[in-house]
């Protein structure tokens, strides 16, 4: 079901590349914090399928509700005036990059044959 993440990847360019949506500037805090969670479940769900553990209802809850704390987190520390969207971004981009390095390596194991290393990105090497 790698469809579903790739789908809302696609879904989410085409909003901004091809019908042109733009955000009012007031707004661009807690949509960008909210569009990261966003790109943090499609990550994940891109690493959760390479390792055969994806699950369309993890996925689907996971994207909704992440973007929304993270909205949420954004607009309440707005209202406080603290940047608690940093907070967001510093902890959604270490797993964004860290989803990121498992599905390539998870690619260059399967690219390069070497299928006792391509099931787990945690696979140990032998010794």
């Amino acid at each position: 079901m790698l469809v579903l993440p790739l789908l809302a990847l696609a879904l989410g360019f085409g909003l901004v590349y091809v019908w042109g949506v733009t955000i009012p500037i007031a707004y661009s805090d807690y949509v960008a914090v909210a569009i990261l969670a966003g790109l943090d479940s499609v990550f994940g769900g891109i690493r959760a399928h390479m390792e055969k553990r994806f699950e369309q209802a993890i996925f689907a809850s996971g994207f909704f509700t992440n973007a929304a704390l993270a909205a949420l987190l954004a607009y309440t520390g707005d209202r406080l005036g603290v940047n608690l969207y940093l907070a967001a971004v510093i902890a959604l981009g270490i797993r964004i990059f860290s989803n990121l390095g498992a599905i390539r390596r998870s690619l260059l194991d399967r690219l390069l044959h070497r299928p006792e290393q391509a099931g787990s990105v945690f696979a140990q090497t032998p010794r």
